[in-house]
């Protein structure tokens, strides 16, 4: 069994030659059969009409020289007087047509051999000259023959233009392999030439592509393992300064408790969202969809958040349809997501600045809308606003952040819920996030 990828190619192409040289020989053999069997007719029968001529205006001697010159050609000559054969052998219909003053031209078996049959009548006495060749006359043969070494043309072309296809078939396949193995042991620097032909260009692209998406995502994730480093770090550091503290009676035991429970919490939500975030990449985290009236969880949530914007606190509204607007989603990871986008919103807001919970029925499905008119997002990042850690890394030294987790947590459970969420402007001057999900059926 042929292994290699070389090997392959020159079995096929050598295997084609082969085949093609066949079909010809077999196409060209009955056609260059008919082809000398007709030239051998029309010789035949214009030797016929020769001797036809000579034979009735020449001498005794000279007919006698025509006949002998004619069998020296691989001809038997018959004369034919009174309607008999001068010898036996002819058949007796070629001998009767003859007679009768006819042309023939014609197969037929004399002496136990197939011939080829010409004659031509005399005039007078019911006489007529016969011109017989043997009907084999080694087309066939030498056509066969000649496919021997037809086959070995073709078998040696085959060989050779199957190694040289290999050759330059494969060497982009084995560039390939080189550099996926560099990438597999984490050189990401690594990068094909995009050269003809075009399946090669389009795999040397592909694999380019690949190194680009492997450095931007490691180059993402080391910064994520930071910012989340530098979250873990800073409530232990807390918590431990605090523990010093109350092991040396620095500070009463109620207001470091206060505190190292405030951190504790921090420690415990952050935990929290990075097993969601991983079960959710790794599809494990179980979903129950059901109809869900949307109007009727946005309001719950808005009541549940109004305690937390008052009295000092952002101004909260919401915009509620008069009717339900039903659509088929998991109403506990829903409410997770808004509580998550309403926390993200009140930690930059300040007081007075407006909050709002919106719903409405969309082209696609149901709309669930969280605007706000706190600092908002440059357009820059809107376009990695649901990228891990990547807008916590932007603002951790101007404004008030979370673990960096948040939005992509909600992004992920979005589309665990076979919805959309897209950032955007909104229109109250802050940011707003937009989520759709499809109608219950």
């Amino acid at each position: 069994m042929v292994r290699t990828f070389t090997g392959r190619a020159v079995l096929v192409t050598a295997a084609t030659a082969v085949v093609s040289v066949i079909v010809t020989a077999l196409v060209a053999l009955p056609i260059a059969v008919r082809s000398a069997d007709h030239a051998a007719r029309a010789d035949l029968s214009e030797k016929s009409a020769l001797a036809v001529e000579l034979l009735t205006s020449e001498r005794a001697a000279a007919r006698t020289r025509i006949v002998n010159r004619l069998r020296d050609d691989g001809i038997a000559v018959y004369l034919v007087r009174r309607g008999a054969a001068d010898r036996p052998g002819l058949p007796a219909r070629v001998v009767g047509r003859i007679a009768a003053g006819e042309d023939v031209d014609a197969r037929g078996v004399v002496d136990g051999r197939a011939v080829l049959i010409s004659g031509r009548p005399l005039t007078g006495n019911d006489a007529g000259v016969v011109l017989t060749r043997a009907a084999g006359s080694g087309t066939a043969a030498r056509v066969l023959g000649g496919v021997w070494i037809a086959l070995l043309a073709g078998l040696a072309g085959g060989v050779v233009a199957g190694a040289l296809l290999a050759h330059f078939i494969a060497r982009p396949l084995r560039q390939a392999a080189l550099a996926a193995k560099q990438l597999s042991a984490g050189d990401r620097s690594v990068r094909l030439p995009v050269r003809p032909p075009a399946e090669a260009a389009e795999l040397a692209t592909a694999l380019n592509q690949l190194g680009a998406a492997l450095q931007r995502s490691e180059g993402r994730e080391r910064e994520f393992l930071l910012s989340v480093s530098h979250e873990l770090r800073t409530p232990l550091a807390t918590i431990r300064g605090y523990a010093e503290a109350l092991a040396d009676g620095v500070v009463t035991a109620d207001g470091a408790g206060r505190i190292m429970l405030g951190e504790a919490d921090r420690l415990e939500r952050l935990i929290s969202d990075l097993l969601v975030l991983s079960r959710l990449e790794a599809a494990d985290l179980p979903v129950q969809m059901v109809a869900v009236d949307l109007a009727d969880l946005v309001g719950s949530a808005a009541e549940a958040w109004a305690p937390r914007c008052a009295p000092d606190g952002p101004r909260l509204s919401t915009e509620l349809p008069d009717g339900p607007v039903m659509v088929g989603t998991d109403p506990g990871r829903l409410r997770q997501v808004v509580d998550g986008l309403a926390e993200n919103a009140l930690r930059v807001l300040p007081s007075g600045a407006p909050l709002v919970f919106a719903v409405r029925a969309g082209e696609r499905g149901g709309v669930v809308e969280i605007r706000d008119g706190g600092p908002g997002f440059t357009d820059e990042d809107l376009a990695v606003a649901f990228q891990r850690g990547a807008l916590q890394q932007r603002y951790r030294h101007e404004r008030a952040t979370g673990s960096g987790l948040g939005l992509a947590l909600a992004a992920r459970l979005v589309e665990r819920l076979e919805g959309t969420i897209e950032a955007a402007h909104a229109p109250e001057g802050g940011a707003m996030f937009r989520i759709t999900l499809p109608f219950a059926t």
